[in-house]
């Protein structure tokens, strides 16, 4: 990620595991009663703002020039030890390699290693009241209830190792009760890691694998197999490493995981384990080194925050204290000021609409530096909107996929929108930080079905538009079907048919391409307002951010010189022209319309 004003990161590795956990005292095991968790934090408390001044950066510099954003550093310094611990959740399927993982992770952050499996056994063989508790249950052959469990590993989170050096809770909570369990205790952590491996693998490592029934050492028949014949003869199968028990766990593994999906999501980072061990977890390690920087960042900022929590509850905190919109729109090339302030606009729209579960998404905004139709376009602009956009998802561990579409037509046909003509350099060219972001957690690829990767979380779709003779319907058509329901971002799109190469405008399924364009909702929209046929001067602007309503706003000169935008109107739907002529015009809504002569607005200001 870009750094800014936080350069000096000191952060304790290394460190050892963590002892053996201490005997639990035996909580009550009713909710209301159970022994008090960590200081809560708010159940929709957030991670700051991804958007810094980091984000913002000039384009003055040729399309070839290396652009590059150097903040001037604050010298601070901030030692992760006097923030707050990181809180760490790992799932996995059988085989899946979480053990490995967990390992390395407390051994680099030094988090103490929570797993139910050792707290049961710990605590039977204490023979606590809750350890005497669950080996009824166990003894009966029945699964230890919900509610027993929970209240094991609260009482473990409120132990102060735990409190001091963070936690790892691995493969829990595995049940939607035990999940909105620890919601209501304020229990929530920075970050929920789900090791991924396809079925067939976890099967033949399972099934591979052997138990040196002497040294309790594991191996794999293929994989890992024994250094001496003589321990070869010993090896025994498990007797849960059969092809069909293994199956039958990788069921009950799936309908967990998806029951508590829905509770961890925005969290959520899904992470390749069909690979060597040291690859996953040096992915693990720059997720949870992210993580851990931004919670220390904001510590010593003093803004202390639990994690990587729903962007979205910040984003409407925000809203609530929007102080209006910027002046002085037409004034190019636009100050950093304004840019910040629509780059964080859109921002925060598209975080609560993402949060929210909309997966089909455009941002429309034209702004003079954003509208193409103006000689004042400005592609550095857009390009700064995208990555900020971009790393905004980054930093929660997001892979994210910049989309630019490239050549259409064939032969004397082929080209592209002028508009996006060299996006892809620009974008490949710009700075993405200095922790490895671009090529990691963001890539760059074209607009089409074949670009959609198992690994990719969220599609930003930079500008797609239809070209004379040529549309671009069916690639992103087909890129969406690929994603399925993962987020596709469409950022200023131009969808709108046009005429075919012979002059003709393209009617072959027509209503169906644009019943397409049109299912895309808008988390972002905004337009300023002209007199018919002009840009100049600015009668007013239209803005909405979901979730909330279109907001129509007068421009008004004051008599120091300066100006200001007045709300005038809400709509719960973008309004239509006359609606907006009528309400400039101080008339009720409901009053029938006359001729609007030069108060109407083109038409396709709207629409």
């Amino acid at each position: 990620m870009l750094q800014a004003s936080l350069p000096s990161l000191h952060c304790s590795s290394g460190a050892s595991p963590s002892p053996s956990p201490p005997r639990l005292s035996a909580p009550s095991l009713h909710p209301s009663s159970s022994p008090s968790p960590p200081p809560p934090t708010s159940s929709s408390s957030v991670r700051p703002t991804p958007l810094r001044s980091r984000h913002v950066l000039s384009f003055s510099a040729p399309a070839r020039t290396r652009l590059r954003a150097k903040p001037k550093s604050m010298g601070l310094e901030v030692n992760c030890s006097a923030s707050e611990p990181l809180k760490v959740m790992i799932s996995g399927a059988p085989a899946s390699g979480k053990g490995t993982q967990c390992e390395s992770i407390v051994k680099k952050f030094g988090l103490v290693h929570i797993s139910t499996g050792d707290l049961l056994r710990a605590e039977v063989s204490a023979g606590t009241d809750i350890g005497n508790k669950a080996k009824e249950f166990m003894n009966a052959g029945k699964l230890v209830p919900d509610e027993i469990v929970t209240a094991m590993v609260v009482a473990r989170l409120s132990l102060p190792d735990a409190k001091e050096k963070g936690w790892l809770l691995d493969g829990f909570p595995r049940s939607y009760a035990q999940a909105q369990s620890l919601e209501e205790r304020k229990i929530r952590p920075d970050i929920y890691i789900v090791l991924d491996v396809p079925d067939e693998i976890l099967i033949d490592r399972c099934v591979g694998r052997r138990l040196d029934p002497m040294t309790g050492k594991i191996y794999h028949i293929t994989n890992f197999p024994p250094e001496t014949e003589e321990i070869k003869a010993r090896l025994v199968t498990r007797p849960d490493d059969t092809e069909e028990k293994v199956k039958s766990r990788l069921e009950i593994y799936k309908k967990n995981a998806q029951a508590i999906l829905s509770t961890y999501l925005s969290v959520m980072n899904k992470i390749d384990g069909n690979r060597p061990k040291d690859v996953v977890f040096s992915e693990v390690d720059s997720l949870l080194s992210r993580v851990q920087n931004d919670k220390a960042k904001t510590t010593k900022l003093g803004n202390p925050v639990s994690g990587i929590s729903l962007p979205s509850n910040q984003a409407t905190k925000k809203e609530g204290k929007w102080r209006g919109m910027p002046t002085r729109l037409n004034n190019i090339p636009h100050s950093r000021e304004i840019r910040t302030y629509f780059y964080d606009d859109v921002l925060q729209a598209t975080q609560r609409a993402i949060y929210d579960g909309k997966t089909r998404l455009k941002v429309e905004i034209n702004i003079p530096e954003l509208n193409p139709e103006m000689d004042v376009y400005r592609i550095g602009t857009l390009m700064e909107l995208v990555r900020v956009i971009a790393l905004s998802f980054a930093d929660d561990g997001k892979r994210v996929k910049v989309c630019v579409q490239g050549s259409m037509g064939e032969g004397a046909l082929a080209g592209m929108p002028l508009q996006l003509a060299g996006t892809r350099k620009i974008l490949e060219f710009m700075d993405w930080g200095d922790h490895g972001a671009l090529g990691t957690f963001v890539k760059i690829g074209s607009i089409g079905a074949k670009e959609v990767d198992e690994q990719d979380d969220i599609f930003i779709l930079v500008a797609p538009q239809n070209a004379v003779g040529n549309c671009i319907i069916d690639d992103l058509r087909g890129m969406t079907e690929s994603a399925g329901m993962r987020p596709v971002i469409l950022i200023n799109p131009r969808l709108k048919d046009l005429p075919g190469s012979s002059g003709i405008m393209q009617t072959m399924g027509r209503d169906k391409r644009l019943e397409y364009a049109a299912s895309f909702e808008n988390c972002y929209f905004f337009r300023l307002l002209y007199y018919a046929g002009t840009q100049y001067p600015i009668m007013g602007a239209l803005r909405m951010s979901y979730p909330y309503p279109h907001e129509l706003y007068k421009r008004v000169d004051q008599p120091s010189g300066k100006e200001e935008y007045i709300l005038l109107s809400t709509f719960n739907g973008r309004p239509s022209t006359d609606e907006v002529n009528d309400a400039l015009r101080g008339k009720p809504r409901n009053q029938v319309k006359n001729t609007s002569g030069i108060w109407g607005f083109l038409s396709s200001i709207l629409q």
